[in-house]
């Protein structure tokens, strides 16, 4: 089975994820990085889902993209996909305080083939990055723990999602 763990993306959906390509590399191709945010989100649920572990730092769920409309959805969103039993959501909230994934986002990706080696992408202002060494992807395994160990458990995750919903 394939696995992400991923900080920093909100798994948005199509309003969502267009609603971020005003910059950088999104600018650029917009249509593409629109499509590919969706071709993922459809992975969840296939036949052959992908395991999803994710944290989201509470500022991003609190910055307003795209305006209320979508950011609500893109937090019902967020409520939704905690459901599944492949995702597990977790808020690293503010009160955590200075924690590893300050300095960027990332997602390692893991294949489910034997022998395959985990991957790191990132996306920048201008591309996105591929890490493609052992070395590489557990730095960022690591990193990621850490900063699980920041997050709140699923349901409260889940309460603070909704408490900024209804704030919007």
């Amino acid at each position: 089975m394939e696995e992400e763990k991923t900080y920093g993306d909100q798994g948005q959906p199509e309003d969502g994820a267009r609603s971020r390509t005003y910059s950088g590399t999104y600018a650029r191709h917009p249509a593409r990085f629109v499509e590919a945010k969706v071709a993922r989100q459809g992975r969840l649920m296939d036949s052959s889902p992908l395991d999803l572990w994710t944290a989201v730092g509470e500022g991003a769920l609190r910055q307003l993209v795209g305006g209320r409309e979508v950011m609500r959805t893109q937090l019902e969103h967020l409520v939704e996909a905690s459901r599944l039993p492949n995702v597990n959501l977790q808020v690293v909230p503010f009160l955590a305080g200075s924690h590893p994934g300050m300095t960027s986002a990332f997602s390692v990706v893991s294949f489910a083939e034997p022998g395959a080696m985990d991957v790191v992408y990132m996306d920048t202002t201008l591309s996105t990055l591929w890490l493609e060494s052992e070395a590489d992807a557990a730095r960022h395994n690591t990193k990621f723990e850490r900063i699980a160990r920041n997050g709140l458990a699923l349901h409260d995750s889940v309460e603070l999602i909704e408490r900024i919903r209804k704030e919007l």
